[in-house]
């Protein structure tokens, strides 16, 4: 059995990288690519990054002095030394003055002698979208919120180290958060929640979430076993009694747990006892492991709904429902695996 199951992830490792090859001579996407505000985005940091739309944006503005929208919204410039944060050197974070998002710790301000805010790295890399500016007879980078595609100020390679770069901004396009002071909601991060779903090699499952809207991430590991700290290699052996599994981690405001649910059912065979397709042994069952009770009390109550449609009348669901474990982590060449090499191995029903 053991070889079985080695050759199958043999042959889907060789065969998805033949054509990982070919993904490398695609053209990296352009820094003006403005992405799609109808896919949800989030930082490394865990804030919400998806662009907002016209319509959230509007009253957003609407409250905004003159002057802060005349900087973000006309691509305006203050006069140099004028700017009312230039001095500031209170410990604190500067947000967009539009929605809020976080972009600049105080610990990354500096003096650089412009007459205007410097900073050498934002807050997030993905909280600050870089676009080109040739305006004035010069080429230059514009820097914009992220999020509400506000004007900030540009970028210039004549910072100091460790990273080179001075982020030149408005302090019209800035409010200030002064450490101690309660954060408005939106300069908050999400906060995520967990669900941990089994259902056949972990490279699949956990390449169906992370195209879900919603899911901040998803992780592959191991559950249910009675090793401590197990590896591929032991799991493989079927004598640990782990399942491979998926942390998915998600925005509880974008999507539901009942949602992910429906969409673990509908991207995976349920009906098959410790068997995925060409996968089979205990690792490969199907489980979900419930992060607490409302978790618990839903699944069971979504299995015992949906064995009572046409679907599964005469094949009965065999997913194993409890309280989750310590999930532990794989290593690291199972992470992203699709993402990184292409292909697909889920079970389609």
């Amino acid at each position: 059995m053991n070889r079985i199951l080695m050759l199958s992830k043999l042959l889907a490792f060789f065969g998805l990288a033949m054509s990982h090859g070919a993904c490398d001579d695609k053209p990296a996407p352009a820094k003006d690519f403005k992405p799609d505000p109808s896919v949800p985005r989030y930082s490394k940091s865990g804030f919400d990054v998806t662009p907002l739309t016209e319509a959230q944006l509007e009253p957003l503005v609407a409250k905004l002095t003159p002057e802060e929208r005349h900087i973000t919204q006309d691509h305006g410039t203050e006069p140099k030394f004028c700017g009312g944060l230039l001095k500031n050197k209170e410990l604190g974070t500067y947000v967009c003055v539009t929605c809020g998002l976080p972009l600049f710790k105080s610990e990354a301000k500096f003096e650089s002698g412009t007459g205007w805010p410097s900073f050498f790295q934002p807050f997030d890399p993905a909280h600050i979208r870089e676009l080109s500016d040739d305006s004035y007879g010069m080429h230059r980078i514009e820097i914009r919120c992220a999020r509400s595609d506000s004007h900030l100020g540009h970028v210039f390679d004549d910072g100091p180290e460790p990273t080179g770069l001075r982020y030149c901004l408005n302090s019209a396009a800035l409010r200030f958060i002064k450490s101690g002071d309660e954060v408005p909601e939106a300069s908050r991060p999400v906060q995520p929640q967990v669900a941990y779903f089994a259902g056949g090699c972990f490279w699949g499952v956990e390449d169906v979430f992370q195209q879900i809207p919603g899911v901040m991430d998803a992780v592959s590991g191991y559950m249910g076993g009675t090793v401590d700290r197990p590896n591929y290699k032991l799991v493989c052996t079927g004598d640990t009694g782990h399942a491979e599994t998926v942390k998915v981690v998600f925005d509880p405001k974008r999507i539901t747990y009942a949602e992910l649910l429906d969409v673990f059912f509908k991207n995976h065979d349920a009906t098959t006892l410790n068997r995925q397709g060409p996968d089979w042994g205990t690792q490969y069952r199907s489980a979900i492991y419930a992060a607490d009770d409302a978790q618990l009390a839903q699944a069971k109550e979504f299995i015992e709904t949906l064995g009572k449609t046409a679907e599964y009348e005469d094949r009965p669901i065999v997913t194993q429902v409890e309280k989750a474990p310590t999930f532990f982590a794989a290593e690291e060449y199972h992470q992203d695996y699709h993402a990184k090499h292409g292909g697909s191995c889920r079970v389609k029903k």
